[in-house]
C-alpha cells in the first residue's frame, strides 16, 4: 500500500508541477492582452475543467461580472453573466469569504441556483482570487468523480495566476477619445464609435459619418458581408477576442484589405454588449505572394460547388505554401464536427484518438471532447499553438511542431474549423498569421454555400428517385439492374427515367427515356410519359401502337417539351425482342461470347414532335446469357465526347465485364460518367425459361354451338396436356361460364386461351368490350341469370380481368390436383 501511495504522490507532483510551470511560462509576459484567457485554459487541460470564469466587479460594484471564460458556453451549465454579491450564489459565497466552495450534483441540486441548471450532472468550483474583493474562479467539471485531490490543486494554481493578472479591459466605463485606429461598438444598437484613422480607410469624412455600424458595411465588398456581420451580431455570450479580415470598396482601383482585431465586452447593469478594437490596412502587414495566395484560393473558392470541393481547394491553397504535414477540415454540425477532408487520407497518418474514438462515427466527433478547440471556435478567431504547447492528445498529435486552428465563420455562426499541423516546431511570423486569417473568412463562406448546395443536391435526387421504380420486379428468365445519377452541374430536376414492365405470356417490357430539359417541368413530364408508357403497355399494345400512343398524348398536352425514348419487348419463352426507337440512343447487345453490337434500329422522331409519327419496329434475337444495355445521353455524350466516341467507349466497357455479376457491370460502366446531365442505366441479362409453358388459342365463333365447340377444343388439348379429370370437368365449367359471358354480353370477336405452367391450369377468353364482369352482390331465388362469376369464383385458385388492346381479358386459374 505504502508503493502504491508514493506512485500516486509521484504522479500528483508531476502533474502540478506541470501546471505550474506552464502558468509561470504565461506569467513572463505580464502585458499580453489574452493572458488571462490563456492562463483559464490551463483548467481545461491539467485540471479536466470543461468550463472556467472570471467574475470580478463590474460598474456596479454589488454585481460580479463574467469577464472572462475558456471551455464550453456557460449557458450548457445554466451559468449567469453576473451574480449579486449579497446572494446566495457559490461565486458569491466564494467571494465573500474568502474560501473555495467545491460542489457536487447533490450540492447544486439543494443550492438557489439549482432552478437554472438544465441537468445537475456535474461539479462545480468557486475559488476567491487572493484577497478580498479581487472576485472568483468558477470551474465546472462533467467527471463522475468531480474534481480530484490534483484537479484542485492545478485549480488553486490557476486561481493565484489569475489574481496576479492585470483586470481585464472593460470593467469599468470607457472614459476619453479613442485611438486613431480603435472603436466601440454598440451591439443592441448598432451605433459605433470609431477613430478618425478608421474612417480615413473607409474613405469616410468624420463631418459626413452618421454613427451607424451599417453605414461602414454598406462600403464593404458584398461578399465579404456575411463574414463581418457573423462577428458585429455575435451573441453576447460568446465573450472574448475576434479576428477578421475583409475588403472594402474604394472610388478607384482594387478593393483594400483590413483587419479587424475585436474583443466582445459582456453587457452591465444598464450597460450593452460592446466589441471593441481595432481596424487597420491589412496590405501593409502582408506581403505580395499572400495576397497572390489569397486571391487564388477565392478564385478556387468561387467555382467549388461540394463541400469536398472547398476542402480540397483549401488544401491545395494552404498545405504546400505553408509546408503543413496534415490538414482536416469539419463541418460544425448539432455541436459535433464532421470532417470532410482529410490530407493526407491515410488513417497512420492522425492521432491514435482519431483512428478509434473518431473513426467509429467517422468523420464526426463532439467538439466537448476537445475543450480547447470549442474555446478556439467561441473565440472565432484563428489560433496558432507552437511546438510544446499544453494540448490534449487529440490535438496535440495533429501538430507536434505545431497547430493552427481556423474557425471558419459564416452566416453568423461558425461553419466549421480547419486544422493544419507541423512535425517539426515552426515559427510563426505575422505574414503567416495575416494568411490564415484571410483565409478562414474565405473559407467559411465557400463551406456554407457548398453545405447548402450539397443539401439542396440531396434534396433533387430523393425527388428524382421518388419517381422512379422504387425497385425492379423479379421475373423468370431475365435479371435485370438500373443505376440512375442526377446532374453535378446545378440543382434542377433531370427527365431521365426507366422502368421495366411485366406484361402477359411471360413478355416484359423495358423502357428508357428523358425528358429535355432540367426543372420542375421535365421531372413532372416524365412522370407522366413514365406512367402512360406503363399503361399502355399493361393493355397488351404492340411496342410500335405503346409508342405512338405516347406521342399521340404528349402532343396534346400542350407542353414545349419533348421526350426520347427507347422500348423493348422481351418474349421471354421465344428468346425474340421487338425494339422502337423515338430519337433515343440505340440499344447494346453484349452476346455470350462476350461480342458486342450497338442494335441498328431503325428509330422515329422524339415523342411530341410530328403528329403523324411512325415508330418501326426491329427484331432482336437473343441467347441466354445475352445482355441488354439501354441508357441515355448523359453516359455516352458530354461536350468534351461525342455520341459515336462515348457509344465506342460503353461496347469496349461492357465487352470487358463480367456480365455474372450485373451490379458490378454497371457500376463500372458509371465510374467514368459526366456528371454534367443526368445519367440513367437500364442493364438485362436474358437467361431464358427453364420451364416452357403450354400454350393453346381458340377463335370462338358466333354459332349456335359456339360453346359446345370451345368445351370440345378444351377437353381435347387438356387430355393432351395430361390435366386430372378432377380438374379438367372444373376447367369446361369455367369455360362455358367465361364463353357463354362473352357471347351474350358483347359484340364482336372472342378468343379462348389456355396455358398451363408450373402445374397452374390458366384460362382466359378475350372479348372486345372494355367494360368487366360484375360479381352479384345478392341473387333471389328467381333469377335467372348472373350465377356464372359466382360459380367461376368457387371453383378457381384466383380469377380476374384486365384491359387488352380496347377490349378486357377475363383469366381463372386453376391448379390440378394429383
Amino acid at each position: 500500500m505504502a508503493n502504491v501511495g508514493s506512485e500516486g504522490a509521484a504522479v500528483s507532483r508531476t502533474r502540478t508541477e506541470r501546471a505550474e510551470a506552464a502558468l509561470d511560462a504565461l506569467t513572463e509576459s505580464p502585458g499580453e492582452p489574452d493572458r488571462v484567457r490563456r492562463v483559464l485554459e490551463q483548467a481545461l487541460v491539467f485540471a479536466g475543467a470543461a468550463f472556467a470564469g472570471v467574475y470580478t466587479p463590474g460598474d456596479d460594484p454589488s454585481v460580479l461580472c463574467l469577464t472572462e471564460f475558456a471551455g464550453l458556453p456557460r449557458s450548457l451549465y445554466g451559468l449567469r453573466d453576473g451574480y449579486p454579491v449579497k446572494g446566495g450564489s457559490p461565486a458569491a459565497e466564494a467571494y465573500r469569504t474568502g474560501r473555495p466552495c467545491w460542489l457536487g450534483p447533490e450540492e447544486l441540486a439543494d443550492c438557489p441556483e439549482a432552478r437554472r441548471i438544465p441537468y445537475p450532472d456535474f461539479a462545480l468550483a468557486a475559488l476567491p482570487l487572493g484577497p478580498p474583493s479581487g472576485g472568483c474562479l468558477l470551474a465546472v467539471s462533467e467527471h463522475p468523480g468531480g474534481f480530484g485531490t490534483d484537479d484542485r490543486a492545478c485549480l488553486e494554481l490557476i486561481a493565484r495566476a489569475v489574481a496576479g493578472s492585470a483586470p481585464p479591459a472593460g470593467r469599468g466605463a470607457d472614459t476619453g477619445e479613442l485611438p486613431a485606429d480603435a472603436f466601440s461598438l454598440a451591439v443592441d444598437t448598432g451605433r459605433v464609435e470609431v477613430g478618425d484613422a478608421i474612417l480615413r480607410l473607409f474613405g469616410i469624412g468624420r463631418d459626413a459619418f452618421d454613427g451607424r455600424v451599417e453605414t461602414l458595411l454598406g462600403l464593404t465588398v458584398p461578399e465579404d458581408v456575411p463574414a463581418l456581420m457573423s462577428v458585429v451580431e455575435a451573441d453576447h455570450m460568446s465573450i472574448g477576442d475576434r479576428e477578421l479580415e475583409f475588403r472594402v470598396l474604394r472610388p478607384s482601383g482594387p478593393p483594400t484589405w483590413l483587419r479587424l482585431r475585436g474583443r466582445m465586452l459582456p453587457a452591465g447593469e444598464g450597460r450593452p454588449a460592446r466589441l471593441v478594437g481595432t481596424v487597420q490596412d491589412a496590405s501593409t502587414l502582408r506581403s505580395d505572394t499572400d495576397v497572390a495566395r489569397v486571391q487564388r484560393l477565392a478564385a478556387a473558392l468561387a467555382t467549388a460547388g461540394t463541400v469536398k470541393d472547398v476542402g480540397q481547394a483549401v488544401v491545395a491553397a494552404l498545405r504546400k505554401p505553408l509546408g503543413a504535414d496534415r490538414m482536416a477540415l469539419a463541418e460544425l454540425e448539432n455541436d459535433r464536427l464532421v470532417v470532410t477532408v482529410l490530407d493526407p487520407p491515410e488513417p497512420d497518418a492522425w492521432p491514435e484518438v482519431w483512428r478509434t474514438e473518431w473513426r467509429t462515427e467517422w468523420p464526426d466527433a463532439p467538439v466537448r471532447a476537445m475543450p480547447t478547440l470549442a474555446a478556439a471556435l467561441r473565440e472565432g478567431r484563428s489560433r496558432i499553438w507552437p511546438a510544446g504547447s499544453p494540448l490534449e492528445p487529440a490535438l496535440a498529435d495533429v501538430g507536434p511542431g505545431g497547430l493552427a486552428v481556423l474557425p471558419l465563420p459564416a452566416g453568423g455562426r461558425m461553419a466549421g474549423a480547419c486544422l493544419i499541423g507541423w512535425d517539426r516546431p515552426r515559427e510563426f511570423g505575422p505574414d503567416e498569421r495575416a494568411l490564415l486569417t484571410a483565409c478562414a473568412g474565405l473559407a467559411g463562406q465557400a463551406l456554407l454555400r457548398a453545405h447548402a448546395f450539397d443539401a439542396e443536391h440531396e434534396l433533387v435526387g430523393m425527388l428524382q428517385r421518388t419517381l422512379l421504380p422504387r425497385r425492379l420486379p423479379r421475373l423468370p428468365g431475365v435479371v435485370a439492374i438500373a443505376r440512375y445519377l442526377p446532374t453535378t452541374a446545378g440543382l434542377e430536376v433531370g427527365g431521365d427515367w426507366y422502368d421495366v414492365i411485366p406484361l402477359a405470356e411471360n413478355h416484359v417490357a423495358l423502357v428508357i427515356g428523358d425528358v429535355q430539359g432540367h426543372n420542375a417541368g421535365a421531372a413532372t413530364l416524365m412522370g407522366q410519359m413514365r406512367t402512360a408508357l406503363r399503361a399502355y403497355a399493361a393493355e397488351g399494345h404492340p411496342p410500335d401502337v405503346v409508342v405512338a400512343h405516347a406521342n399521340r398524348l404528349l402532343l396534346e398536352m400542350e407542353t414545349d417539351l419533348f421526350a426520347t425514348c427507347c422500348y423493348v419487348d422481351v418474349d421471354m419463352e421465344q428468346g425474340t425482342a421487338w425494339c422502337v426507337r423515338a430519337g433515343h440512343v440505340p440499344p447494346v447487345l453484349r452476346h455470350p461470347d462476350g461480342a458486342v453490337e450497338i442494335v441498328h434500329a431503325e428509330g422515329g422522331p422524339p415523342l411530341g414532335v410530328l403528329g403523324q409519327a411512325e415508330y418501326p419496329m426491329t427484331l432482336l434475337r437473343l441467347q441466354p446469357g445475352t445482355v441488354i444495355a439501354l441508357t441515355t445521353d448523359g453516359l455516352v455524350e458530354s461536350p468534351e465526347t461525342d455520341i459515336d466516341e462515348g457509344l465506342d467507349r460503353l461496347t469496349h466497357e461492357l465487352a470487358a465485364a463480367d456480365p455474372a455479376h450485373l451490379d458490378l457491370v454497371a457500376d463500372a460502366l458509371l465510374s467514368g460518367a459526366h456528371r454534367g446531365d443526368d445519367v440513367a442505366l437500364l442493364l438485362v441479362r436474358y437467361d431464358g425459361m427453364t420451364v416452357h409453358p403450354l400454350r393453346e388459342s381458340w377463335t370462338v365463333w358466333r354459332l349456335p354451338q359456339a360453346v359446345g365447340h370451345a368445351r370440345r377444343f378444351t377437353r381435347r388439348t387438356l387430355r393432351v396436356w395430361g390435366v386430372p379429370p378432377a380438374t379438367l370437368d372444373m376447367a369446361l365449367l369455367v369455360v362455358s361460364e367465361l364463353v357463354t359471358n362473352a357471347l351474350v354480353h358483347t359484340e364482336g370477336p372472342v378468343r379462348l386461351d389456355l396455358s398451363l405452367v408450373n402445374h397452374r391450369l390458366r384460362l382466359a377468353v378475350a372479348d372486345a368490350s372494355p367494360r368487366s364482369p360484375v360479381k352479384p352482390t345478392n341473387i333471389g331465388w328467381e333469377a335467372t341469370g348472373g350465377r356464372g362469376i359466382l360459380l367461376v369464383e368457387a371453383v378457381s385458385a384466383a380469377w380476374g380481368t384486365v384491359p387488352v388492346s380496347g377490349g378486357k381479358l377475363v383469366w381463372a386459374d386453376l391448379v390440378p390436383e394429383d
